[in-house]
């Protein structure tokens, strides 16, 4: 009795050690112990989509479909929920396309995820992927059947039309053929000529004259050429052609010079609508410069100093740097502190003008040099407070202000757009054209990034 109930045991828990690893083999096949990241994407047209189906990812299987919301209306989309192995995340890009696809000709269709750019930021969870429409068999082949019956109407348009000409052209050649055996027999008046041997002996001499005619004009054609290599190798040609052009370049640019300094002097000494000359107006609007600046000195040191507000100035370490001087800004050692990551852009890099209004706008090229700046440590100055030091060697002191500050906020611009940055986290401040001490620069004339090293 005791060797039947250990038997009994034993057969017991083979079949349940069997009954587990079989469970435990079916769910590794299907992913089902793997970890697993959800991603929404829409379709017009399923083409077979079912939950269930399987999610492939640069080919390889990777999940499943998990949720098919169907539409309400026939202008909204199916929004398809599905999940992909953790391991293939990185894959998977915000310019990643989402298809539909059918094994071989008459096989299964499922979802299949191309890979995006290395440019891209990964996709977040739960994020809405852009998808492609399936292509429609049926349409195509209608299209290349209509495509077919306009070339089959065409060609039997166009039949009658050729044969025709094919006729004209036979009746061409015979009357051509006609004509030479005419020609060779010496009928009519070209056959004549053509047969005389007066004729001919008038044309042999005159060929003969226009072959002694042709060698006279080679012979003064190489005197000409004789003289003409003479007179380059003296270098005269060169020297008249540099002197003809350095004579019109400097007219021209005499010419250049003095219409902009007229201009220019019109423009600065004409008086305003109040009569006021150019000389009080600049006067003034540096002194006014001068004071504004004075003032937010003051009330950002006194608000720094402020018991309400130590904290919340500590905390923020200044990002928004709305009230903040450049001198302030340049003796803060939070801003100047040497750990902190620069990036110096020069404006030749960054800045074009524009020939309407000539004011800088931000080039193309100058993005592509933003954006290798930001992510060239695999973007992790974008989690990180950020400060855009605008620099210029303008004209004068107002000038500099102005143009390091528009210069400061284009970056700020496209930087904010191009990667939805904090607007809390990222400042402006216009420098002129005089970094902070201690950081490699003594002056510069463009943009410096710098990425704030953390506080604790």
């Amino acid at each position: 009795m005791a060797n039947r109930n250990l038997l009994i045991g034993i057969f017991v828990f083979v079949g349940l050690t069997l009954f587990t690893v079989g469970i435990f083999l079916v769910g590794d096949r299907h992913a089902a112990f793997a970890r697993h990241v959800e991603f929404y994407t829409e379709f017009t047209n399923l083409d077979g989509l079912t939950t269930g189906s399987k999610v492939k990812v640069a080919g390889m299987d990777a999940g499943q479909i998990v949720d098919v919301g169907v539409p309400d209306s026939p202008s909204s989309r199916f929004r398809v929920k599905f999940q992909i192995n953790k391991g293939l995340h990185g894959l998977v890009r915000t310019d990643s396309v989402v298809t539909i696809a059918t094994e071989g000709v008459v096989g299964g269709t499922y979802l299949l995820v191309r890979p995006g750019s290395s440019a891209a930021l990964a996709a977040a969870p739960l994020a809405t992927l852009p998808s492609q429409e399936p292509l429609d068999m049926s349409k195509l082949l209608d299209r290349g059947m209509a495509l077919l019956q306009d070339a089959d109407t065409t060609l039997k348009q166009i039949g009658p039309k050729l044969g025709g000409t094919l006729d004209e052209v036979r009746t061409t050649v015979a009357n051509v053929d006609n004509v030479v055996t005419g020609l060779k027999h010496g009928r009519g008046t070209a056959g004549m000529l053509l047969r005389d041997e007066a004729v001919a002996s008038d044309i042999r001499r005159s060929v003969a004259n226009v072959q002694q005619a042709t060698a006279d004009f080679r012979h003064a054609s190489g005197q000409v050429d004789a003289m003409a290599s003479d007179i380059r190798s003296r270098g005269v040609t060169q020297k008249l052609d540099e002197t003809i052009s350095s004579a019109k370049d400097a007219a021209a640019n005499i010419d250049e010079t003095s219409k902009q300094i007229r201009q220019t002097v019109a423009a600065a000494t004409e008086p305003d609508e109040q009569g006021v000359d150019a000389a009080t107006n600049v006067r003034e609007s540096l002194s006014n410069v001068n004071t504004a600046t004075a003032n937010m000195a003051d009330d950002s040191e006194a608000l720094k100093h402020n018991f309400f507000l130590r904290g919340f100035f500590h905390r923020r370490g200044y990002y928004n740097l709305a009230n903040v001087s450049p001198d302030t800004y340049r003796k803060d050692h939070v801003f100047s502190d040497p750990a902190n990551e620069r990036a110096w852009l020069p404006a030749t890099e960054l800045f074009i003008k524009d020939g309407s209004s000539n004011s800088e706008t931000l080039s193309a090229r100058g993005k592509q040099v933003l954006n290798d700046a930001i992510v060239q440590d695999g973007g992790s100055a974008l989690n990180r407070p950020m400060v855009i030091e605008g620099y210029s060697d303008g004209a004068d002191s107002a000038d500099q202000m102005s143009s390091s500050r528009n210069r400061a906020i284009l970056v700020r611009e496209y930087l904010q757009t191009r990667y939805q940055l904090d607007p809390n986290k990222l400042g402006i401040v216009a420098m002129r054209n005089s970094p902070p001490k201690g950081v490699g620069h003594s002056h510069w004339d463009g943009v410096c990034v710098v990425v704030l090293r953390p506080h604790k």
